[in-house]
């Protein structure tokens, strides 16, 4: 009888457990889900929306049943050093199921709108985001190569033109890094050229290792991609060169500056990983990768705990095929994982918004009025025939970038009523500022 006894004691103890962990994770489920819906419909669809509803198509009885809840949080596309197009990336990220999708293109956001505008056909939310080459001095005095995700609201960063110029030095950076590779590998009796590589890179695309090692790979002097790096172009490799890339610690600040989620890439492939995360966290850092496609390291997961760290990770998908890359959506990040990382994004953003309107309303130019459009700017015109102040427009990008709650708030109310008096023209597609 007593044995009896404790066995339903542990039973009881095993169900009280069972029951908070169900509890916890409809607990995030909701957050995520409150999150997904927003600006889209009133309640969660259960079947695809119509082509302009914006709607993110989950069925959320599926996801309490356990099904996966895809978020792709490092990926790239052309317009950096990606196979895809940001259309492409964006219908090849529908096919594997991922219902939110960041482009973090290295050094540039200019793929964001194509792949908002694609997005919404298929049913996907995106997190406008970028990888940013760094350089980090180590006590030593060497550098060594270190790249920072950062990942921003529906608005985009605060501030943009400041990022903006901080991310074109970078970019011109690295066509004088990709001239130098170019002659490095000429001096190895490697006779490439750099139309080559400019050719592949495409207009307007910075140049980067993987152009290069695409012209070694289309000139026959290796065998695979793979091969172009361990052989010449890995970090510290025989044809390896840095650009103007900045110090660590200042892209960290500035991303933080804009209304972003700082989140350290790849951290496997450092050297010295447990000084970077130790000096980036001084700096700012929110996060570090730590899943990956063949699972979580933990050797991360407890660097992360000991630094208060968000623990995220993606599949850094570039679409170049192969045994050897992860695909794309191929990451499990845990429920709880993503409501951490909207529970911290989230206020964030919000403040980029207030930031980004603060600017409007000090400046109302149009190129402030570019910034509040430019990554959401077909959800935003949608029924904008009436506009006639600031005002209005701010109802708006709140009415699809925030929920309820996160609009009211006394900041953007006064901002509001200043903004009512800062007239807008709107025909169309074409907003300007003025009556």
């Amino acid at each position: 009888m007593e044995k009896k006894r404790n066995n339903n004691k542990k039973n009881k103890r095993g169900g009280s457990k069972k029951n908070k962990t169900t509890s916890d994770q409809s607990e995030a489920i909701k957050s995520i889900t409150d999150w997904l819906f927003v600006g889209s419909s009133s309640s969660p669809p259960l079947s695809s929306p119509p082509p302009d509803d914006f709607a993110v198509t989950i069925n959320t009885a599926s996801l309490r049943r356990g099904e996966k809840l895809v978020f792709e949080l490092h990926s790239h596309s052309n317009r950096s050093d990606g196979f895809l197009s940001p259309s492409k990336l964006v219908q090849r990220a529908h096919t594997n199921g991922v219902k939110v999708l960041s482009l973090t293109d290295h050094d540039t956001m200019a793929g964001i709108p194509e792949a908002v505008e694609a997005a919404r056909r298929f049913g996907i939310k995106i997190i406008p985001g970028i990888e940013i080459s760094t350089l980090f001095r180590v006590e030593s005095g060497s550098e060594e190569p270190v790249h920072i995700l950062a990942y921003y609201g529906a608005s985009g960063p605060a501030m943009y033109d400041e990022l903006e110029n901080f991310l074109g030095k970078i970019r011109e950076g690295r066509f004088v890094r990709g001239r130098e590779m170019v002659s490095k590998l000429n001096k190895l009796k490697v006779p490439i050229k750099w139309e080559h590589v400019t050719r592949i890179a495409g207009e307007d695309v910075a140049p980067g290792r993987m152009h290069v090692a695409r012209a070694l790979l289309e000139g026959g002097y290796v065998e695979n991609l793979r091969q172009a790096f361990t052989k010449y172009l890995h970090d510290d490799g025989p044809a390896y060169a840095t650009g103007s890339e900045p110090k660590s610690e200042e892209a960290v600040r500035l991303i933080c500056k804009t209304g972003g989620v700082a989140v350290l890439a790849h951290p496997w492939a450092l050297k010295d990983h447990v000084s970077v995360i130790r000096r980036l966290k001084d700096a700012g850092l929110h996060g570090v990768e730590v899943y990956r496609s063949d699972g979580k390291l933990e050797v991360f997961s407890e660097l992360a705990d000991t630094y208060s760290l968000l623990k995220l990770g993606g599949s850094d998908y570039h679409g170049k095929g192969g045994r050897n890359e992860s695909e794309l959506g191929s990451v499990n990040l845990p429920v709880k994982t993503l409501q951490d990382f909207l529970k911290l994004g989230r206020p964030i953003w919000c403040e980029a918004i207030k930031a980004t309107m603060r600017t409007f309303l000090e400046q109302p130019s149009d190129s402030n009025l570019s910034n509040i459009l430019r990554f959401d700017r077909a959800r935003i015109l949608k029924g904008s025939s009436s506009w006639s102040c600031g005002g209005e427009l701010m109802d708006r990008c709140l009415a699809i970038w925030l929920t309820n709650d996160e609009r009211e708030n006394d900041e953007f109310e006064a901002l509001r009523s200043k903004l009512s008096c800062v007239f807008i023209s709107s025909k169309g597609s074409c907003v300007t500022v003025g009556a």
